[in-house]
């Protein structure tokens, strides 16, 4: 019997400066929140979002990826229209498409990629102050970008993870794996912007940040390869951080094999 579901895949960008992230947390304003409360009123019946990933707050996107199932015959290039319409300004679906009822936005992505932003100069415009991390103070930019392609292959990532809800809980469940596949991991300075621009097969919870943070000690001297090979090793005990602020990362796209 065919389904009388259609299955829509969209992809938005949004400033994640309000919102306290992608996730629906109670009274608080997010991303997921904003188009399922859109959605359901335009079905007549709760209509669950799955993204992509779930974005921290604070942490904006270029290309975010989400997916959900509607009864409603709507053709896609006018539901974009009422999308638009209808979500406030700092969130903009830029492509909307029918798609296979299977498909799901995070267990078929086959490659992320996410770049974090730091901006070197002593004054930051108040126009960019949302979208960069400040840090104005003396770097060892070379050790920086010397280190970052250390990520790269797999490793077990838990050292720059924070605990995550989605975790096994001991005793009841197996520990899920915090072993992730870096596919590039590359630090360069761009006039007075210092790129963190890293692409894998998956993320951990404040994973990005955390090596950005370990990147940054590395630049203050506090940290050398040693440091960092170190935290790559399967339980090696070391505690996540230092991370850098939200408001400097961004997602900047999500892959699907060959669409």
């Amino acid at each position: 019997m065919t389904s009388p579901f259609r299955r829509i895949r969209i992809e938005l960008a949004y400033d994640g400066t309000d919102f306290h992230g992608w996730q629906v947390q109670a009274g608080l304003p997010t991303i997921q929140a904003a188009l399922e409360t859109i959605l359901s009123g335009m079905e007549g019946s709760p209509v669950p979002v799955a993204g992509s990933g779930r974005t921290d707050a604070g942490v904006h996107a270029l290309a975010q990826v989400a997916a959900f199932s509607i009864r409603n015959p709507i053709p896609v290039e006018n539901l974009q229209r009422a999308l638009n319409r209808l979500l406030p300004n700092s969130i903009r679906v830029a492509r909307v498409a029918e798609v296979e009822p299977g498909f799901h936005p995070r267990f078929d992505a086959t490659a992320k990629t996410y770049e974090y932003r730091i901006f070197r100069g002593e004054i930051v415009s108040p126009f960019e102050r949302h979208y960069v991390y400040h840090y104005p103070f003396p770097l060892e930019i070379a050790a920086m970008i010397a280190l970052a392609p250390m990520l790269e292959g797999e490793h077990d990532f838990t050292a720059f993870a924070a605990s995550d809800s989605r975790d096994g809980k001991r005793g009841k469940n197996t520990p899920k794996s915090k072993v992730r596949r870096i596919f590039s991991s590359r630090a360069v300075l761009e006039g007075r912007h210092l790129m963190y621009r890293v692409r894998g097969s998956g993320f951990l919870k404040h994973m990005v940040r955390n090596i950005v943070g370990a990147l940054l000690e590395a630049g203050k001297g506090n940290f050398g390869e040693a440091d960092i090979r170190a935290r790559l090793v399967a339980g090696c005990g070391i505690r996540p951080g230092p991370s850098v602020p939200a408001r400097g990362l961004f997602l900047v796209g999500v892959e699907y094999g060959g669409q």
